[in-house]
């Protein structure tokens, strides 16, 4: 059996302020894509899409995941999101408390893993 890189990482994704960003931060975390999914007020991004420059009002979620959970975490943010290129930016995480950080790496456990 491989061995899993359970090294805690951090997921950045953007949806509309006008999506209901329960569900998708829910669906992560019962599926334990993510142990934890911030769900951060409105504001406002400006960019360049399809050569015009978009001033849109979006909500940042910030998920805290194993790097093991990335490519399935992934395929769902692919799959539930509105945009046709949904933002996913994985952010290494140099330290922190291991208290959380194994909280992090046990809440991401696949499904009938028990060894985390």
């Amino acid at each position: 059996m491989a061995h899993l890189d359970t090294t805690p990482v951090l997921v950045l994704t953007t949806i509309p302020a006008s999506a209901p960003p329960d569900r998708l931060a829910r669906l992560i975390v019962s599926e334990r894509l993510g142990a934890c999914v911030n769900v951060l007020p409105s504001m406002r991004s400006l960019y360049r899409w399809e050569g015009a420059i978009e001033d849109a009002a979006e909500r940042q979620l910030v998920i805290k995941t194993s790097r093991d959970r990335l490519a399935d975490l992934e395929a769902r943010v692919r799959a539930e999101h509105p945009y046709a290129v949904p933002e996913f930016l994985v952010l290494p995480v140099e330290g922190g408390s291991e208290a959380y950080l194994a909280w992090v790496r046990g809440e991401t456990r696949p499904p009938g893993d028990p060894d985390r």
